[in-house]
Formats: structure tokens, C-alpha cells, sequence
């Protein structure tokens, strides 16, 4: 099976928090799993928000984020998907950052790993695989 995992989906896990830990046990039996590369930029702005909040000290920001990075096998280049993105964002009214998961999710036959309620449901409506 092939796992696509969001920051909202990672931060679950990289936080244990309630949903963390069935996202954690369908990561780690995943033969593959995928992310687009905004994924790292993304992660790493979440836990900028953490540091400003005070939240996390500057070196617990860095040890997520370089695990939230490992629990990605292949990063998809999003200059090769970014059309289908953009149309899938226009076509559900979503964030087109969101859409870059969905797709990869769909092309790969995959399941979106995630704790973004709005977007489980786009997945449901187009029938993309997603745990939530």
C-alpha cells in the first residue's frame, strides 16, 4: 500500500497526539510512502509557529522536522504536478497546497494520511483513497 502523508497527518504523529498513532501503525506498514517536496517547507513553517508560540525550543523544532522529513520515503517534484493541482484546487474550492497530496494520492492509487477534515472529504467526493 502506498501512503501520502500531510503535515496535519505528520504532525499527528511527530506529536503523538490522539489520531497519531493509527497514522503512525498504517505509515510503518505502507511499502511506500510519498509527499510532494512543498511538504518540507510546509512542516517547517508549522514548527516556526511552534517556536514562536514558545511551544518548542529551537532544537525540538529542529528534531521534528528532520523526523517528519524520515517519515517520507520519495518527495514528487511539484513542477511536475502542479497543473492538475491547480485545476483540482480551482474545481473543489481548496487550497491548491492541499491538492498536491490528493493527486499524488490518486495517481499512485494511494491512501492520504490526514487530520484535514476539508480535504478528507474532497477525497471522499472523488473517491481518493484517505484515512482521517
Amino acid at each position: 500500500m502506498v501512503a501520502v502523508l500531510d503535515v496535519c497527518g505528520a504532525m499527528e504523529v511527530l506529536m503523538k497526539n490522539p489520531k497519531g498513532e493509527k497514522f503512525n501503525t498504517l505509515l510503518q506498514t505502507a511499502s511506500l510512502r510519498l509527499a510532494p517536496d512543498l511538504y518540507v517547507s510546509e512542516l517547517s513553517n508549522t514548527l516556526w509557529k511552534y517556536y514562536r508560540a514558545k511551544l518548542l525550543t529551537f532544537d525540538e523544532c529542529n528534531q521534528y522536522i528532520e523526523r517528519g522529513i524520515n517519515l517520507i520515503d520519495i518527495f514528487i517534484n511539484s513542477k511536475e504536478i502542479w497543473k492538475e493541482a491547480f485545476a483540482e484546487g480551482i474545481k473543489n474550492n481548496h487550497p491548491v497546497y492541499d491538492m498536491y497530496y490528493a493527486v499524488i494520492a490518486r495517481r499512485n492509487s494511494g491512501i492520504l494520511v490526514t487530520n484535514d477534515g476539508d480535504l478528507a472529504k474532497i477525497c471522499k467526493k472523488n473517491s481518493i483513497g484517505y484515512i482521517f
